[in-house]
Protein backbone atom coordinates (compact mmCIF):
# COMPACT_ATOMS: atom_id res chain seq x y z
CA UNK A 1 0.00 0.00 0.00
CA UNK A 2 1.34 3.48 -0.67
CA UNK A 3 -0.22 6.39 1.53
CA UNK A 4 -0.59 10.26 0.94
CA UNK A 5 -1.91 13.25 0.51
CA UNK A 6 -4.38 14.07 -2.98
CA UNK A 7 -3.14 16.76 -4.76
CA UNK A 8 -6.96 18.11 -4.77
CA UNK A 9 -6.22 19.07 -8.35
CA UNK A 10 -10.22 18.14 -10.41
CA UNK A 11 -9.83 14.86 -12.85
CA UNK A 12 -10.18 11.44 -13.01
CA UNK A 13 -10.73 10.12 -9.55
CA UNK A 14 -9.28 6.78 -10.70
CA UNK A 15 -5.75 8.80 -11.20
CA UNK A 16 -3.34 8.66 -8.39
CA UNK A 17 -3.73 12.44 -7.88
CA UNK A 18 -0.17 11.93 -5.84
CA UNK A 19 0.98 15.31 -4.08
CA UNK A 20 4.52 13.33 -3.25
CA UNK A 21 3.85 14.14 -0.18
CA UNK A 22 3.94 10.22 1.64
CA UNK A 23 2.13 9.46 5.06
CA UNK A 24 3.83 6.53 7.52
CA UNK A 25 1.51 3.58 8.52
CA UNK A 26 2.25 5.33 12.27
CA UNK A 27 0.37 8.25 10.88
CA UNK A 28 -2.72 6.21 9.49
CA UNK A 29 -2.65 4.23 12.69
CA UNK A 30 -2.82 7.85 14.59
CA UNK A 31 -6.17 8.50 12.44
CA UNK A 32 -7.61 4.98 13.44
CA UNK A 33 -6.59 3.49 10.32
CA UNK A 34 -5.07 0.06 10.78
CA UNK A 35 -2.91 -1.43 7.77
CA UNK A 36 -1.77 -5.22 7.06
CA UNK A 37 0.32 -7.12 4.15
CA UNK A 38 -0.88 -10.59 3.68
CA UNK A 39 0.33 -11.73 0.16
CA UNK A 40 -2.37 -13.79 -1.33
CA UNK A 41 -0.28 -16.24 -3.00
CA UNK A 42 -0.63 -19.19 -0.14
CA UNK A 43 -4.75 -19.05 0.42
CA UNK A 44 -3.99 -21.33 3.57
CA UNK A 45 -1.25 -18.99 4.79
CA UNK A 46 -3.69 -15.72 4.24
CA UNK A 47 -6.89 -17.38 5.22
CA UNK A 48 -4.92 -18.45 8.92
CA UNK A 49 -3.93 -14.97 8.97
CA UNK A 50 -7.27 -13.20 8.60
CA UNK A 51 -8.89 -15.72 11.46
CA UNK A 52 -6.88 -14.55 13.72
CA UNK A 53 -7.79 -11.00 12.78
CA UNK A 54 -11.21 -11.40 12.92
CA UNK A 55 -11.18 -13.72 15.89
CA UNK A 56 -8.99 -11.18 17.88
CA UNK A 57 -11.86 -8.04 16.74
CA UNK A 58 -14.69 -10.45 17.16
CA UNK A 59 -15.53 -10.13 13.18
CA UNK A 60 -18.20 -12.95 12.98
CA UNK A 61 -19.39 -13.11 8.89
CA UNK A 62 -17.80 -12.45 5.54
CA UNK A 63 -18.24 -11.89 2.09
CA UNK A 64 -16.47 -11.74 -1.25
CA UNK A 65 -17.20 -8.88 -3.47
CA UNK A 66 -16.15 -7.90 -6.88
CA UNK A 67 -16.24 -4.07 -8.37
CA UNK A 68 -15.45 -4.09 -11.85
CA UNK A 69 -17.77 -3.16 -15.05
CA UNK A 70 -17.75 -6.53 -15.78
CA UNK A 71 -19.58 -7.58 -12.57
CA UNK A 72 -21.77 -4.43 -11.98
CA UNK A 73 -22.64 -4.02 -15.59
CA UNK A 74 -25.39 -0.81 -15.81
CA UNK A 75 -24.90 -0.59 -12.14
CA UNK A 76 -21.34 0.12 -12.05
CA UNK A 77 -21.10 3.84 -13.04
CA UNK A 78 -23.56 4.76 -10.19
CA UNK A 79 -22.21 2.38 -7.82
CA UNK A 80 -19.13 4.14 -8.20
CA UNK A 81 -19.94 7.23 -7.77
CA UNK A 82 -21.68 5.77 -4.71
CA UNK A 83 -18.85 4.52 -3.05
CA UNK A 84 -16.58 7.75 -3.98
CA UNK A 85 -19.53 9.85 -2.16
CA UNK A 86 -17.98 11.05 1.22
CA UNK A 87 -19.66 8.75 3.90
CA UNK A 88 -18.80 7.31 7.74
CA UNK A 89 -20.27 4.28 8.84
CA UNK A 90 -21.46 2.94 12.20
CA UNK A 91 -18.78 -0.06 12.55
CA UNK A 92 -15.65 -0.81 11.29
CA UNK A 93 -15.29 -0.66 7.04
CA UNK A 94 -12.67 -4.15 6.69
CA UNK A 95 -11.14 -4.42 3.47
CA UNK A 96 -8.72 -7.52 2.34
CA UNK A 97 -8.01 -7.27 -1.22
CA UNK A 98 -7.74 -10.86 -3.25
CA UNK A 99 -7.34 -9.17 -6.55
CA UNK A 100 -7.35 -6.05 -8.46
CA UNK A 101 -6.60 -2.61 -6.61
CA UNK A 102 -8.02 0.67 -5.54
CA UNK A 103 -8.23 3.90 -3.52
CA UNK A 104 -9.58 4.64 -0.04
CA UNK A 105 -9.46 8.03 0.68
CA UNK A 106 -9.68 9.05 4.53
CA UNK A 107 -10.56 12.63 5.58
CA UNK A 108 -7.71 13.86 7.76
CA UNK A 109 -9.90 15.58 10.60
CA UNK A 110 -7.65 18.69 11.76
CA UNK A 111 -7.22 19.59 8.87
CA UNK A 112 -9.97 18.43 6.52
CA UNK A 113 -7.23 17.18 4.26
CA UNK A 114 -7.76 13.96 2.11
CA UNK A 115 -5.20 11.16 2.49
CA UNK A 116 -5.08 8.51 -0.14
CA UNK A 117 -4.70 4.72 0.14
CA UNK A 118 -3.47 2.61 -2.88
CA UNK A 119 -4.08 -0.70 -2.13
CA UNK A 120 -3.84 -3.81 -3.83
CA UNK A 121 -4.04 -7.84 -3.95
CA UNK A 122 -2.99 -8.71 -0.73
CA UNK A 123 -3.51 -5.54 1.25
CA UNK A 124 -5.78 -5.54 4.44
CA UNK A 125 -7.31 -2.44 5.28
CA UNK A 126 -9.84 -1.50 8.59
CA UNK A 127 -11.21 2.08 8.78
CA UNK A 128 -12.58 3.00 12.40
CA UNK A 129 -16.37 3.69 12.78
CA UNK A 130 -16.77 7.56 12.30
CA UNK A 131 -13.98 8.23 9.83
CA UNK A 132 -15.22 9.93 6.46
CA UNK A 133 -13.72 8.09 3.64
CA UNK A 134 -14.54 7.25 0.05
CA UNK A 135 -13.73 4.28 -2.29
CA UNK A 136 -13.04 4.21 -6.25
CA UNK A 137 -10.99 1.79 -8.20
CA UNK A 138 -7.85 2.82 -10.10
CA UNK A 139 -7.37 2.75 -13.89
CA UNK A 140 -7.44 -1.00 -13.79
CA UNK A 141 -11.27 -0.90 -12.96
CA UNK A 142 -11.18 -4.00 -10.95
CA UNK A 143 -10.94 -5.22 -7.24
CA UNK A 144 -12.19 -8.76 -5.78
CA UNK A 145 -12.72 -7.94 -2.26
CA UNK A 146 -13.24 -9.95 1.22
CA UNK A 147 -15.12 -7.62 3.56
CA UNK A 148 -15.46 -8.70 7.43
CA UNK A 149 -17.95 -7.73 9.58
CA UNK A 150 -18.86 -7.75 12.99
CA UNK A 151 -22.34 -8.87 12.77
CA UNK A 152 -24.19 -9.73 9.16
CA UNK A 153 -22.90 -8.40 6.02
CA UNK A 154 -24.12 -4.76 5.49
CA UNK A 155 -23.43 -1.37 3.62
CA UNK A 156 -24.54 1.61 5.12
CA UNK A 157 -23.15 5.12 4.34
CA UNK A 158 -24.46 7.94 6.21
CA UNK A 159 -22.84 10.60 3.28
CA UNK A 160 -21.68 13.90 5.23
CA UNK A 161 -23.78 16.84 6.05
CA UNK A 162 -24.30 18.59 9.42
CA UNK A 163 -26.46 15.36 10.88
CA UNK A 164 -23.63 13.02 10.49
CA UNK A 165 -21.13 15.45 11.90
CA UNK A 166 -23.34 15.20 14.63
CA UNK A 167 -23.78 11.24 14.41
CA UNK A 168 -22.39 9.34 17.84
CA UNK A 169 -20.06 7.64 16.12
CA UNK A 170 -19.17 10.53 14.46
CA UNK A 171 -18.51 12.00 17.39
CA UNK A 172 -16.71 9.30 19.05
CA UNK A 173 -14.11 8.83 16.31
CA UNK A 174 -13.44 12.48 16.92
CA UNK A 175 -13.44 12.02 20.72
CA UNK A 176 -11.04 8.87 20.27
CA UNK A 177 -8.41 10.50 17.82
CA UNK A 178 -8.21 13.77 19.60
CA UNK A 179 -5.37 15.58 19.82
CA UNK A 180 -3.11 13.52 17.04
CA UNK A 181 -2.19 14.93 14.05
CA UNK A 182 -1.56 13.83 10.65
CA UNK A 183 2.19 14.64 9.81
CA UNK A 184 3.85 14.01 6.18
CA UNK A 185 6.88 12.34 5.85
Amino acid sequence: MRAYYLDDIPGDQRLPHDSGRAIALETLAALGVLYWRIPTNSPEEWEKKINAIADERNYRSRDVVTASRESLGGEFDAKMAMFFKEHIHEDEEIRYLLEGSGFFDVREYSTDAWVRCHLEAGDMIILPAGIYHRFTLDEHEHAKTLRLFKDQPRWEAHFRGPATDENPYRVDYLQTFAGTRAVAV
